[in-house]
């Protein structure tokens, strides 16, 4: 008998304490809006707040001088569909029904959009869809093209006034294949910074400096729908998130478990409620589910597999999770690899490693990646550059993401890591058994040739 009292004392004591930190953040303004900004492709470091000076994303900029940025965010997956599957669920692709690339999302999974609804939001989906079938949690579901974001402005106007809306503004940009002349002022090859791993050379500036081109796209319609924002009197009590699905659709980025796959940029601006600044609290895109209902006092469903990270927005220097976890599942090409990152360590475990690390088929066709084809056949890739190519891969990756920004030197073989290279892997197999993680036993085979892109 005391045993039960002990522990529904405990639980009334959690309840009143979410409520009060709720009702701390939500002060007397009621519910705020939420929008979500997300890109198709975009890396986590390619805008100024990240250190990309180069790039012309003076409203993605704004963002970040009026919100708070978060240093260490991540998806589960660097594939589209899944990432944003994922996201929308509050659940690990795996666990969706739909972890592989272009797989719809079952009817029987529910989108946190839904539970917004139930208390009064007005739901908006605008942009690239790629769930699959529309969905009864988005009031009104609006396309685009080729941007994506072409109706952000119209679905502000035309939202019913008077109650709270969230909306999830998703742009093609900046995937694949690229065009010239997409800005008024086109990026020029001096623009661009070139990661370590692809090759300083012509064919990779012109390809990166066009990729630029579709992000700067992405960040003028940005801009505009922060202009309705505040012109209709919303600015204020409204949560902003700005973010990507993946990772740049070059080598060794998407769908790859680097940081260069599966960080995102992640910037929240609301000013009536979180201060500006910088944090680095980790978070994972499931983590925007929990959090997004626990602000609109919706509850927080006991489907979703994420934190609400609310502490995080009230007090920078909180933590919410110790550690996140990522999937490589089939996307072009057979795959299975799992991730754990922590704040100093980046642990990778790869089921198949008689396959090469391909990049997805657009970008085995891009310009970049041809050229490093006919680099590495003449010997004339640095070590760094050759990830792409190496058969067999290491099973175990182990990188020092202090130290090792970019990820390019695997300690697991190193001893003075070991208990490191324990303790990541012990937590990998944790995870595993927790949300009951499988290597599938009929892996979906290559859909596209590793080397020309062509499909089979």
């Amino acid at each position: 008998m005391k045993m039960k009292q002990v522990i529904l004392w405990c639980l009334l004591v959690l309840i009143f304490t979410s409520c009060s930190n709720r009702k701390k953040i939500l002060g007397e303004r009621g519910k705020p809006n939420f929008i979500v900004f997300i890109a198709d492709d975009a890396a986590w470091d390619d805008c100024a707040p990240y250190g990309n000076k180069g790039i012309k994303t003076p409203n993605i900029n704004k963002l970040a001088d009026d919100g708070l940025v978060f240093n260490n965010a991540f998806l589960t997956t660097s594939s589209c569909s899944p990432s944003r599957c994922s996201i929308l669920t509050g659940r690990y692709p795996h666990i969706t029904g739909a972890p592989e690339l272009h797989m719809p999302l079952p009817a029987n999974q529910l989108l946190f959009a839904g539970e917004l609804q139930k208390v009064g939001y007005y739901t908006v989906a605008a942009g690239k869809y790629h769930i699959g079938n529309p969905r009864p949690e988005f009031d009104t579901i609006y396309g685009g093209h080729p941007s994506g974001c072409e109706y952000w402005v119209e679905a502000l106007e035309k939202r019913p006034k008077g109650k709270p809306f969230f909306m999830w503004f998703a742009a093609f940009d900046p995937h694949r294949p690229y065009e010239q002349n997409t800005i008024p002022e086109p990026h020029v090859p001096a623009d661009v910074t070139v990661p370590p791993y692809l090759p300083d050379n012509d064919s990779t500036r012109k390809d990166l400096a066009l990729y630029y081109d579709e992000i700067s796209r992405l960040d003028n319609y940005i801009g505009k729908v922060m202009q309705v924002l505040k012109s209709q009197g919303v600015d204020e009590n409204t949560l902003v998130i700005y973010m990507t699905d993946n990772g740049r659709p070059f080598p060794r980025c998407k769908p790859r478990m680097y940081g260069s796959g599966i960080k995102t940029p992640f910037i929240v601006r609301w000013p009536a409620k979180v201060k500006k600044g910088r944090t680095d609290a980790l978070v994972s895109s499931i983590d925007i589910a929990p959090t997004l209902c626990e602000l609109a006092d919706a509850g927080i469903s006991g489907r979703y597999q994420g934190v609400s990270f609310v502490p995080v927005l009230e007090d920078h220097s909180a933590e919410t999770r110790d550690y996140i976890a990522s999937e490589h599942n089939w996307h072009d090409y057979q795959a299975h690899e799992r991730a754990i990152c922590s704040r100093n360590f980046l642990y990778i475990r790869n089921a198949f490693t008689e396959l090469n690390a391909s990049p997805p088929a657009d970008a085995v066709s891009s310009i970049t990646y041809q050229e490093m084809i006919g680099m590495f056949r003449a010997g004339k890739l640095n070590e760094f550059q050759l990830d792409c190519f190496i058969t067999p891969r290491m099973s175990e990756e182990l990188y020092n993401v202090i130290n090792d920004p970019y990820q390019l030197n695997n300690l697991a073989k190193d001893p003075n890591y070991n208990d490191d290279l324990k303790k990541m892997s012990k937590l990998l197999d944790d995870w595993i058994i927790e949300f009951d993680d499988t290597i599938p036993i009929n892996p979906t085979p290559d859909m596209f040739d590793r080397v020309t892109g062509e499909k089979l």
